[in-house]
């Protein structure tokens, strides 16, 4: 084999063979593939497409680059989700203690936030003592204390994967498909989880802005789950306006306990369960009433005993932002929209998010709504709360915020779920 050839048959329209798939991860992940031959194929790919033959042994091969963990020993059927990303999108926190209370055990392994999407370990490494970084010793133990853990993948999971994404990052070809859903999906499969919600998010604040590429992208993971023996679904999600009423780390971690506490906003509240269910019924758990565990408690209790199994002080106070900035409503009438990516930029922006992956965040940066799309606002009253350590970046946070709101235009409420693949 060698990665000229590889590259041509793939550039001009061809499939590539099982043996092409296999030798070209294996020998990236070793090195003997440069990076602008693996750039070559990934553009190759991007204009080119791969078949579900192709993108399922894509898959294998880079989950084959690195080890595959085992949950077998645990006493309770596994589910795990995935959220494709998006702004204010906390749902991992509630919704892992929320499914470990019904009786399934959730290993999630995420990830941090890149640009204007958030992420799950940020948010939570806002929490004083908590950590993300678990051996794998360390996940089952967290397991059997609290029936879920969140942490950070290791770098032997899929090690293939890894170098691709960062390649891909600089090289203009992150929007391949099979490129995306190779990466999410062998992650996942590697994790060993039994079964597999996906939650693909559509709209301006989403990676996909529109439903058809949104509903291509999980039809192919769920055909991937599918092909590797993962009871797999997923569910296409709105992402036109902010999940909640907070976009960043240390808000969002508030916004969450209060979800577990039986409150929270509804649209977080609405999504958590419909993910919750969907997990619980892929798990074989179809009975199990996710409200219930809500409404009585328990889900608080998996909640306190997994951020302290992590070193966590679940009592502990959040950081705050030592600056805020109101942005008051522009006129009196019904807000009619609230673009989800202004609002993302703008939050990154105040420091809740990173350029680079070896950036540092503020815990107490981001963006507070005080309306949402379909309620009454007053002009002049406060529409937003800008929070950061640094007064500097609110001139640069309010450009993003420009032409974001939209006040008496015609409002036409989107459901939160849009549809569901399986």
């Amino acid at each position: 084999m060698d990665a000229i050839s590889v590259i041509r048959t793939k550039r001009d329209g061809g499939a590539l063979s099982p043996e092409q798939i296999d030798w070209v991860i294996d020998a990236y992940t070793r090195g003997a593939v440069a990076d602008e031959q693996m750039s070559a194929l990934a553009m190759a790919i991007l204009l080119n497409g791969m078949d579900r033959a192709e993108i399922a042994r894509w898959t294998a091969a880079m989950i084959a680059s690195g080890e595959r963990m085992d949950f077998s020993s645990l006493p309770r059927p596994t589910a795990d989700k995935h959220s494709t990303g998006g702004v204010g999108d906390k749902i991992t926190l509630p919704l892992a203690p929320l499914v470990a209370a019904c009786g399934a055990a959730v290993p999630q392994l995420s990830g941090r936030g890149l640009g204007h999407t958030g992420g799950t370990l940020d948010k939570l490494e806002s929490i004083p003592g908590w950590r993300a970084l678990l051996s794998n010793a360390e996940m089952l133990d967290v397991l059997g204390e609290a029936g879920a853990v969140i942490c950070a993948a290791g770098d032997g999971l899929a090690p293939a994967d890894k170098k691709l994404y960062a390649l891909r990052d600089v090289t203009g070809t992150v929007e391949a498909i099979p490129l995306i859903a190779s990466s999410i999906m062998s992650k996942k499969i590697a994790e060993g989880t039994g079964s597999l919600v996906l939650d693909v998010k559509v709209g301006s604040g989403a990676f996909m802005k529109n439903r058809d590429d949104a509903a291509e992208l999980a039809r192919t993971m769920v055909g991937l789950g599918t092909d590797h023996g993962v009871r797999t679904v997923a569910l296409l999600t709105d992402m036109s306006t902010p999940l909640g009423r907070t976009a960043g780390n240390a808000l969002e971690v508030r916004e969450s306990v209060e979800v577990l506490a039986g409150g929270g906003p509804a649209d977080v509240v609405e999504l958590t369960l419909a993910l919750a269910r969907e997990m619980l019924t892929a798990a074989g758990l179809p009975d199990a009433d996710p409200a219930k565990a809500l409404a009585d408690g328990s889900a608080m209790d998996h909640w306190r005993r997994m951020i302290t199994a992590q070193g966590g002080d679940p009592d502990a106070e959040l950081p705050t932002a030592r600056e805020r900035h109101v942005v008051p409503a522009p006129a009196t009438g019904v807000l009619s929209r609230l673009d989800a990516y202004a609002v993302g930029v703008a939050a990154w922006r105040l420091g809740a998010g990173r350029a680079r992956k070896e950036d540092p965040v503020q815990a107490g940066a981001g963006v507070e709504l005080h309306a949402k799309p379909g309620e009454t606002v007053r002009e002049g009253e406060p529409l937003l709360t800008l929070h950061t350590d640094t007064p500097e970046a609110f001139d640069y946070a309010l450009t993003a915020l420009d032409g974001a709101v939209e006040v008496g235009g015609a409002f036409t409420p989107a459901p939160i779920v849009l549809d569901r693949v399986d």
